[in-house]
């Protein structure tokens, strides 16, 4: 008879006896280990930098810096990573600034591990040089343009072999609202107010003519914090984690979203904003054209973002916005909705 060590045992006993779990969290010291190995990094740090939807973590070896990502199986399946990897080697093969996947000394990409509730795929991307600016000068922003354009016309027709989302009135609006509803148990008003927004945008959208809008792969969600300035302002997209097929015009509408709450918010006047907005369309088009149309399609195509989050805030409830996903929180969001349609006067 094999006689094995009390910790092998101990080992063998947790491996036949885990509790069903939900979202668990990989040690980071683990992972640096394997990441060390795996990429022949040698000496190797990792943190937890974010637990979310999906959890970040960065990684330090003597020269480099890097991000890891892991995903959650019920936010995203494999053939959706494959197909956000699949993107960012074309953006990076076509010379978009964009955070990039990495390849392993075994030429894969993406990584599996056997976590407690399953498998979790993860992916370690180049690090995004430089910080988050909110408060963005003429320079940046012209960059700014210059760079999504750049992108845009990358994406634009592009068919990845990999499924990523469609965003359009069914997957943005209609889906997303009827989700919800539930939530607005005690909060019939602000549904019904949603209700009658949605048909009013649903109208005016399919008042332009959205077959001669600019459509490809959007990020869709182009706010600041998604994109890193150098100090010689230079910009590194990344977190392309919703990218998928729609209006190229979602980005430059995400992007005025910032602006927006940044009045909202009290920061700026509106006149500075528009003023800001316009620096970077301005910049935006001596890469790529956008219409008259696409641009005044930002309140509808605005409305959209806002419910499609909405949808996906109450989706992930249980894994982590519980702790703000409420009737004070909805009342917020409906309140800031609001303040989005009478902005357009839509």
């Amino acid at each position: 008879m094999v006689l094995l060590p009390r910790y092998v045992k101990r080992l063998i006993f947790v491996a036949m006896d885990v509790f069903p779990t939900q979202y668990s969290v990989l040690s980071a010291q683990a992972i640096g280990t394997f990441l060390s190995e795996k990429y022949d990094l040698g000496e190797t740090s990792c943190k937890l930098l974010i637990h979310n939807v999906s959890d970040t973590y960065t990684v330090e070896n003597a020269s480099s810096r890097y991000i890891f990502k892991i995903y959650r199986d019920s936010h995203r399946k494999l053939p959706e990573i494959k197909g956000e990897i699949e993107l960012l080697n074309i953006l990076k093969q076509n010379g978009a600034n964009v955070s990039f996947p990495i390849m392993d000394r075994y030429g894969e990409q993406i990584q599996k591990f056997n976590a407690a509730e399953g498998i979790h795929y993860g992916v370690l991307l180049s690090f995004a040089e430089g910080r988050v600016v909110y408060d963005m000068n003429d320079e940046q922003l012209k960059v700014l343009g210059r760079e999504m354009a750049a992108i845009h016309n990358i994406t634009a027709g592009l068919e990845l072999g990999f499924p990523r989302k469609h965003y359009d009135l069914a997957t943005t609006i209609i889906q997303p609202l009827a989700g919800i509803e539930p939530a607005f148990a005690n909060l019939k008003a602000e549904f019904q107010y949603l209700t009658d927004a949605a048909e009013r945008v649903t109208k005016a959208l399919n008042n332009f003519d959205l077959l001669a809008f600019g459509y490809g792969y959007c990020h869709y969600d182009f706010l600041p914090k998604n994109f890193h300035f150098a100090e010689d302002n230079s910009i590194t997209f990344f977190d392309f984690d919703f990218a998928g097929e729609g209006y190229l015009a979602n980005d430059i509408t995400s992007f005025y979203i910032h602006y927006f709450l940044e009045v909202v918010g009290g920061k700026i006047s509106r006149t500075e904003a528009e003023r800001c907005f316009s620096v970077f369309i301005e910049s935006y088009r001596q890469i790529r054209n956008i219409s008259q149309q696409e641009t005044e399609a930002i309140g509808c195509l605005g409305f959209a973002f806002w419910i499609f989050y909405f949808g996906f805030h109450y989706e992930n409830f249980d894994d982590w916005s519980n702790f703000f996903f409420n009737d004070k929180f909805i009342q917020s969001r409906v309140a800031l909705i609001k303040k989005w349609i009478d902005w357009f006067e839509i």
